[in-house]
């Protein structure tokens, strides 16, 4: 983990400080810290005007720090559980009311004598008031800050009371934005009545955006402590801060400037030790200095040089080996206080060359051009608090082994917590990240609203910015393009010139100077986006020849799959299609609910369009697929297992056109990676972990060696794909099949595939390639071999699934038991799977049983075998007769 005190955690606490005492000398206890995390108890406050439908939400009762009030009432049994049913509509009275937290605590005589003490806040959500024996100590308001406030003279030894009382959001803002003679726009109105459509009060807040509800996500507008709380004490000196600043990383040399800022209590002599741990885990002194310190807060800085640095890179480039630096403040020979960081070696570039087509936009790290390869990722669940470092890394490390090496962290939702960049660091995954602004426009004209960003920033670059995971701050998500291209402005504009010019003044002064002058200050030369899309400003945001895009004419607009092929970006950050989680994921929702696209409970899961968000995907389910796949959706499963084939070969279509349009594009990240509740959705792993086709179709499509078969206009365009560093041969295979599994025609080739680059290697009509065979009963398929890398194949179609009469695969299985144990307890098995004729888009399925696959989501040319691990806890005989696998056929050919 990265350093404890940057992370504003203390050098000791009340559980660890035996241990600590035997670590370190006596003097060390001199900082130390009480977290403050237990013995909470919670109430609707009295000043509430909304009352719940449980008495026991108006007594004191037990409660969870870190947490929230919506979990907290859960644990009480005061409300159903938010994500089951439909229990949604029921709850919103949670938001709309007051609530209040208390905990007593004792100081022993020796942290009264302290010179200093804090009382420290990770994160209040949102308006807060802190009193602290009656006295009012703090009016928070900012979600995202870390609040640390002197109490030094008010503590006593026993019975020290700690109250929080937290305001409704909503009923806060809402007069002062109804006040409002002219609005600016808000996101997503609540479909419940909680504020009017008209007076969206999420954006005028500093808490994330998606509380207030989503497209993918319900409207829970929480309240709650919920991040740690804890009292710090020192006699002497605190270490505030710790950076570690790359100034310069080559292969021969990293040139690091440490920063330590320290807070002293008592003016003395006292000297600065650094050590720095290699990956290897020797452990050598980096650097010591004596000074003379009076009270007050300073910065230390010490130059260190590491030869022939082991450095960092992204996953698939190269390994991810980390450092870590321990810092020591000394006195009269004694430890006094001390902080850790760990970080990777790495020089980070934002490339914008100019070029024959518009500017780039593309990443270097170490001097190496890296094609960003990945999703974006929500937040993990609707309460933060209760998601844990386990299910981070779950999802995390199912992106990686899905060869991604890019996420970015969008802007409605939360920074996140410490551990998942700290994976992110180990397991080589590039951060874009957002700072919290998912969309609408900012009250960015006040400048109060404007310092408490800045403020906020300001505690988030610099509690992240050691993290080589780190590649780009961003501004905001969407606010200047839904600004300037979705009408905001000019309909501000018309009602109010003068208003909206102050709200774009605003706009442009928090993400043009004072965000990036911020990030030029604090990250360590990480280079500052204005807005995801966008061209940093410009006048034209959201276009191919410049800056980032987002695509959603496929989508949004209804437009065919086949459009992706027709827009060429210079690096893609959002594009996406919808699909449903498995029926397992919906059943544990619904219950024995009755399950349809229009039944009450799948529309209460479904967020985009106010729930008709199915009939989109309908849409496309019958574009590719036809009517006759879905008769009304006559069977729920069917329309399941449709809608995540559609959402995988679409999404497919379009990172492979990407990553064959290289070196013009440089990076493709769909949208989503994750879900924050159990419903439809973008993403490519569910809210319980369960991958979609889509995450087995991504492994592939991002596999480093792969090739790229794309059919445009009649002509298809077979390209290989490599991202390695050193130039590779291998062997190209076009094999021409009948559906029946008739061979028609064959041809290997051995083909040359140059480093971080894409290659076209063939172009042919459909004439060259089909001769006199039926379009619609003729399929190429494209197998790319290289020593030492994975297969890879994609398979190219000459007439839509709808116009193909599919025949029966006679998809055959045979599941056996390994003797060599699978990690996590597991047991490990082998499945066998054939099939007499062409299958595509095979599924395989356990039910209600617990098996991870090591591959899903297959095309099977005829007599093909494929050998699959399957771990899981359930016995053979169990997962035997659960099996079930099914392909396009079998729903496509039931009505013919």
């Amino acid at each position: 983990m990265a350093s404890s005190i940057r992370r504003r955690r203390p050098l000791l606490t009340l559980a660890g400080l035996m241990l600590a005492a035997v670590a370190l000398p006596a003097a060390a206890q001199a900082s130390v810290g009480l977290e403050l995390d237990g013995g909470w108890q919670f109430r609707q406050a009295d000043s509430s005007d909304q009352h719940g439908k449980d008495p026991r939400a108006r007594a004191w009762r037990t409660a969870s720090v870190p947490g929230t009030v919506h979990t907290d009432l859960l644990a009480l049994g005061a409300i159903p559980d938010p994500y089951t049913g439909m229990a949604e509509g029921g709850l919103q009275w949670i938001g709309l009311a007051d609530w209040e937290y208390r905990r007593t605590f004792d100081v022993t005589s020796e942290r009264l004598d302290d010179a200093r003490s804090d009382l420290v806040f990770e994160g209040l959500d949102t308006f807060a008031g802190v009193y602290l024996n009656g006295e009012k100590l703090l009016e928070a308001d900012n979600f995202h800050r870390t609040w640390r406030v002197p109490v030094q003279g008010r503590l006593k030894a026993q019975g020290n009371e700690l109250r929080v009382v937290l305001h409704s959001p909503i009923r806060r803002v809402l007069p002062q934005v109804l006040a409002m003679p002219h609005k600016i726009a808000g996101n997503y109105p609540s479909p419940w009545g909680d504020e009017p459509k008209d007076a969206m009060t999420g954006n005028f807040v500093r808490k994330p955006g998606y509380h207030y509800g989503w497209d993918w996500g319900p409207r829970y507008v929480t309240a709650g402590i919920w991040k740690p709380v804890r009292l710090e004490s020192w006699d002497a000196v605190r270490i505030d801060d710790m950076q570690l600043r790359q100034d310069s990383v080559t292969a021969k040399l990293a040139h690091v400037q440490a920063r330590i800022a320290i807070d002293v209590a008592r003016a003395g002599r006292y000297a600065l030790r650094l050590w720095q741990i290699a990956p290897d885990g020797t452990r050598t002194q980096a650097a010591e200095q004596a000074f003379d310190a009076k009270p007050g807060q300073r910065t230390l800085e010490a130059a260190l040089r590491i030869a022939n640095p082991r450095r960092w890179y992204p996953a698939g480039y190269g390994a991810q080996p980390l450092y870590r630096f321990d810092a020591q403040i000394v006195g009269d020979g004694e430890i006094l206080a001390q902080a850790s960081e760990r970080t990777g070696l790495r020089s980070v570039e934002l490339r914008r060359d100019q070029d024959a087509n518009g500017q780039g936009f593309g990443f270097v790290i170490n001097g190496v051009p890296v094609f960003a390869k990945g999703a974006n990722s929500i937040p993990f669940d609707m309460f933060p608090a209760r998601t844990s470092d386990a299910q981070i890394r779950r999802i995390l490390t199912a992106a990686r082994d899905a060869n991604m090496n890019m996420l970015r962290v969008w802007g409605g939702g939360h920074y996140e917590r410490d551990a998942f960049y700290a994976i992110a660091d180990e397991l080589g995954l590039m951060i874009w990240q957002d700072f919290m602004f998912g969309g609408g426009m900012q009250p960015a004209y006040e400048p109060a609203f404007r310092a408490s960003v800045v403020a906020e920033a300001r505690d988030q670059v610099r509690r992240l910015r050691d993290h080589p995971s780190i590649v780009l701050w961003c501004g905001n998500n969407e606010e200047e393009i839904a600004w300037k291209n979705w009408g905001q402005g000019k309909q501000l504009i018309e009602a109010d010139p003068d208003f909206a010019r102050r709200v774009w003044d605003g706009y442009v002064q928090l993400f043009g100077r004072d965000l990036r002058k911020m990030v030029a200050q604090e990250a360590g030369g990480i280079a500052y986006w204005a807005s995801s899309p966008g061209n940093d400003l410009a006048e034209q945001a959201n276009t191919p020849e410049a800056g980032d895009m987002h695509y959603w004419s496929v989508w949004v607009e209804k437009q065919p799959v086949e459009e992706y092929l027709n827009v060429t970006p210079r690096f893609m950050s959002e594009f996406g299609l919808q699909a449903w989680p498995s029926l397992r994921t919906v059943r544990d929702y619904a219950g024995d609910a009755p399950l349809a696209v229009d039944s009450a409970v799948v529309v209460a899961h479904q967020k985009f369009l106010a729930g008709k968000g199915n009939e989109r995907i309908l849409d496309y389910i019958r574009m590719q697929y036809g009517d006759r796949s879905l008769q009304e959706a006559r069977d729920f499963d069917d329309f399941v297992y449709l809608s995540q084939v559609m959402q995988a070969e679409g999404i497919e279509l379009a990172a492979l056109h990407h990553r064959a349009s290289r070196p013009v594009t440089m990076g493709s990240l769909y949208w989503q990676l994750n879900d924050v509740w159990p419903g439809a959705s973008w993403s490519g792993i569910d809210w319980y972990g369960r991958p979609k086709a889509l995450q087995f179709h991504a492994r592939r499509f991002f596999a480093p060696v792969a090739v790229a078969a794309l059919r445009k206009d009649g002509k298809t365009t077979v390209s290989l794909l490599s991202d390695r560093t050193q130039a590779t041969r291998g062997e190209l295979r076009m094999r021409i099949f009948d559906l029946d599994g008739r061979l028609l025609r064959e041809r290997r080739t051995p083909v040359d595939l140059p480093a971080l680059a894409a290659t076209a290697v063939l172009q042919q009509g459909d004439a060259e390639l089909l001769g006199d065979a039926d379009p619609r009963r003729t399929v190429a398929v494209f197998d790319l071999t290289v020593a030492g890398e994975p297969a890879s194949r994609d398979v190219v179609y000459f007439a839509a699934a709808k116009d193909i009469a599919w025949p029966d695969p006679q998809l055959q299985t045979a599941l056996r038991r390994e003797p060599a144990p699978a990690q996590a307890g597991d047991d490990h098995y082998r499945l066998d799977l054939s099939a007499k004729a062409f299958a595509r888009a095979v599924w395989i399925d356990f039910g209600e049983l617990d098996a991870a696959l090591q591959d899903n989501a297959l095309s099977l040319v005829p007599g093909e075998t494929v050998s699959l691990r399957v771990d899981a806890s359930a016995s053979l005989a169990d997962l035997r007769k659960a099996l079930r696998v099914r392909s396009l056929a079998d729903t496509l050919s039931r009505d013919q």
